[in-house]
C-alpha cells in the first residue's frame, strides 16, 4: 500500500462523499481521485521521471493538498516547504535536495525570479490558485485534461519509494534533510486506525500546517472514506464555527492553542459534542491544563509522541488512558507522560554503553518502527550509522518508562528549543545576535513557559561601555527570522559562564531558570 492507494480505496468506500473541502470549495472523492490522475500525466508530460523531488510552498490549502497527492500519484517525493520559514531556509532546502519541480500559491510569486535562479535543479513551476505571474501556469489550466485514463499504478517495488523529504535540525542546528518511506506512511495510517476508532467516516479539520505530523496524521481519513477540512491558520473562532457546522470528529491543536481555548470561556462553551479525539502533541504540555481540557472538553484528549526522523506516532495516550488516569488518583503522574508505544513500534530506554535499562532508569529514548526514517538525504554514512547505533534509532531525548511501559520525557542531548510546536535551534538565534555590534557573547535557551510549553530566552552579555536593549534586540531577531524563532525575552548578564576552553557553559545557564521545576524540557 502506498499512499494514494488510501485515497483510491477512500473512493470505493464514500463514491459520493465529501474528501477536501476548504471555505466554500469542496471536493468529492470522484473529482480528488480525477485531479490526481491529472497532476499524475502532466508531471509525466513534463518529463519528470518516477522519485522526481517536487515541492509545495504552500500553507493549509485544499489544492495544495490535491497537489499532494497528485504527484503521490505520479511516484514522485513529496518536498514540503513551510510558507512561514525564511525564503533562504526554503531555498536551502530545495537545493539540499535537488528539487525538480515546485507547486506553489500565488501569495509566494514574489520569491519565484529568486528561487528559480538560486535553485539549478528546478524544471518548473505551477501556481495553485491562479496563472503565475511569470507565464507559469495554473494548476488547473496545467492539467486541464478532461478526461485522462488511469495513471498506472506501478509495481512491487513502490514500497520502498519515498514518501518525502522533509527538514530537521541537529545538535548544532545544521539542518538536515530526512528521508520517509511509503512503507513508513502505511505503518503510519495502519496506528492511526489501530488506535482512533470511528462509529462512521471521520470528519478531520486540519488546523496545524499539512507541511508537518499533523498532515500526515491527516491521510488515515482518506482510508476510511472521511473528509478533510482545512483552515489556514489556528483561528479558535473559526476552529469553533467549523466543528459545529461541519460537525468535526477529529481536531488537533498545539498544547499552547489549548492553552488559549481554555482561557476564552465563550468559546469553550460552544458546541465541541461531534468531536471524538481532541489530539496534541509536539511539545509539552502542562499536567493541570491536560486536567482541565479534559474536564471541559470531556474524555477525548488524546496525545502523540514522535519525531521528524520517525514520524508520527511513536508512542500514545489515549482518551482510555487519561479516563483510567483521572478516576484514579495514584495514577495522576501519568499526565506528564507521552504514553505507550504504538502498536507497531518499539521503544526502549539506552545507556550510553548500548544496554537496555530496566524500567525506572533514565537514558535515551531508543525505536524500532517501520514509520523511522531511511536516512538523511545527501549525508554521509557516519551520519546514519550515528542515530543507527546498536540497531536502534537514537531519539536524542532522555527519559524513562515505568513498569506499565508508560514513557515520560525528562530532557533532551540536543539543544533543540521546542515552543508552541515548532522547533528552534540555538544557534540560528545566536548567529544574529553575536552580529550585533554592542552583543559580546550570548546563549539562547528554552526556558518553561506556561502558554508555549518552552519559550525562547536570550541571555546576553554585553560588551564593556555598549549598550543595548531586550526589545531592540528581539526586533533584529524578528526581522532576521520571524517571530518563532525570535526570543520571547532577553536577559542581560555581567558575565556568562565559561569552561576551561571558553566555551559558554548553557547547562549552567539553563539551572537558573530550571532550578524550581520537575522537569527539563
Amino acid at each position: 500500500m502506498n499512499l494514494i492507494d488510501f485515497l483510491d480505496r477512500g473512493a470505493m468506500l464514500s463514491p459520493q462523499g465529501l474528501c477536501l473541502a476548504e471555505g466554500t470549495t469542496r471536493l468529492g472523492y470522484p473529482e480528488v481521485q480525477r485531479w490526481s490522475h491529472r497532476i499524475a500525466w502532466a508531471l509525466q508530460r513534463a518529463g519528470l521521471p518516477v522519485q522526481a523531488r517536487i515541492g509545495t510552498l504552500t500553507p493549509n490549502n485544499l489544492w495544495g493538498y490535491v497537489a499532494l497527492l497528485g504527484l503521490q500519484r505520479a511516484r514522485g517525493i513529496w518536498v514540503p516547504l513551510n510558507g512561514r520559514s525564511s525564503v533562504e531556509d526554503n531555498i536551502a532546502h530545495l537545493r539540499r535536495t535537488g528539487c525538480q519541480w515546485l507547486f506553489y500559491l500565488s501569495e509566494f510569486a514574489p520569491l519565484l525570479e529568486r528561487i528559480r535562479a538560486e535553485v539549478p535543479t528546478l524544471q518548473g513551476c505551477v501556481c495553485l490558485d491562479a496563472d503565475g505571474a511569470d507565464g507559469s501556469p495554473g494548476l488547473q489550466r496545467w492539467a486541464a485534461e478532461p478526461e485522462v485514463p488511469p495513471f498506472p499504478p506501478g509495481g512491487p517495488e513502490r514500497r520502498e519509494d519515498l514518501f518525502r523529504i522533509t527538514v530537521s535540525g541537529g545538535t548544532t542546528g545544521a539542518p538536515k534533510a530526512i528521508m520517509q518511506t511509503q512503507v513508513g506512511v502505511q505503518c503510519n495510517v495502519a496506528t492511526c486506525l489501530a488506535l482512533w476508532r470511528y462509529d462512521s467516516p471521520p470528519r478531520l479539520l486540519l488546523t496545524r500546517p499539512m507541511t508537518h505530523a499533523a498532515g500526515v496524521n491527516s491521510l488515515h481519513v482518506l482510508a476510511l472514506g472521511g473528509a478533510i477540512h482545512l483552515l489556514r491558520r489556528t483561528d479558535l473562532a473559526e476552529v469553533a464555527d467549523t466543528v459545529e457546522r461541519e460537525r468535526i470528529s477529529v481536531l488537533s491543536l498545539a498544547p499552547t492553542t489549548i492553552y488559549s481555548l481554555l482561557a476564552r470561556p465563550e468559546l469553550c462553551a460552544r458546541d465541541w459534542s461531534s468531536l471524538r479525539y481532541l489530539t496534541f502533541g509536539g511539545a509539552p504540555m502542562s499536567a493541570e491544563k491536560l486536567a482541565e481540557a479534559i474536564e471541559v472538553f470531556g474524555p477525548i484528549l488524546a496525545q502523540g509522541y514522535a519525531q521528524s526522523e520517525a514520524s508520527t506516532l511513536l508512542a500514545a495516550m489515549t482518551p482510555d488512558d487519561y479516563r483510567a488516569v483521572l478516576a484514579e488518583p495514584a495514577l495522576r503522574h501519568r499526565l506528564r507522560s507521552c504514553g505507550r508505544p504504538t502498536p507497531f513500534t518499539q521503544i526502549e530506554v539506552m545507556a550510553a554503553d548500548g544496554s537496555l535499562l530496566p524500567p525506572g532508569e533514565t537514558g535515551e529514548l531508543v525505536v524500532r518502527s517501520d514509520m523511522v526514517m531511511r536516512g538523511y538525504w545527501g549525508e554521509d554514512a557516519a551520519r546514519d550509522a550515528e542515530v543507527s547505533a546498536h540497531g536502534w534509532h537514537h531519539t536524542g531525548d532522555i527519559g524513562h518508562k515505568d513498569a506499565d511501559g508508560y514513557v515520560y520525557i525528562v530532557d533532551r542531548i540536543r539543544d533543540v528549543i521546542i515552543t508552541g510546536a515548532f522547533n528552534v535551534f540555538p544557534s540560528d538565534v545566536e548567529q544574529v545576535l553575536w552580529g550585533h555590534p554592542a552583543v559580546a557573547d550570548c546563549a539562547v535557551i528554552g526556558v518553561p513557559d506556561d502558554h508555549w510549553g518552552e519559550a525562547v530566552k536570550a541571555v546576553v552579555e554585553l560588551k564593556p561601555g555598549a549598550q543595548a536593549t531586550a526589545d531592540e534586540l528581539i526586533a533584529l531577531c524578528k526581522h532576521k527570522l520571524g517571530s518563532v524563532k525570535a526570543p520571547k525575552s532577553v536577559d542581560f548578564w555581567d558575565h556568562l559562564p565559561r569552561s576551561d576552553v571558553g566555551k559558554v557553559l548553557k547547562k549552567e545557564v539553563r539551572k537558573a531558570y530550571w532550578a524550581h521545576t520537575d522537569r527539563k524540557i
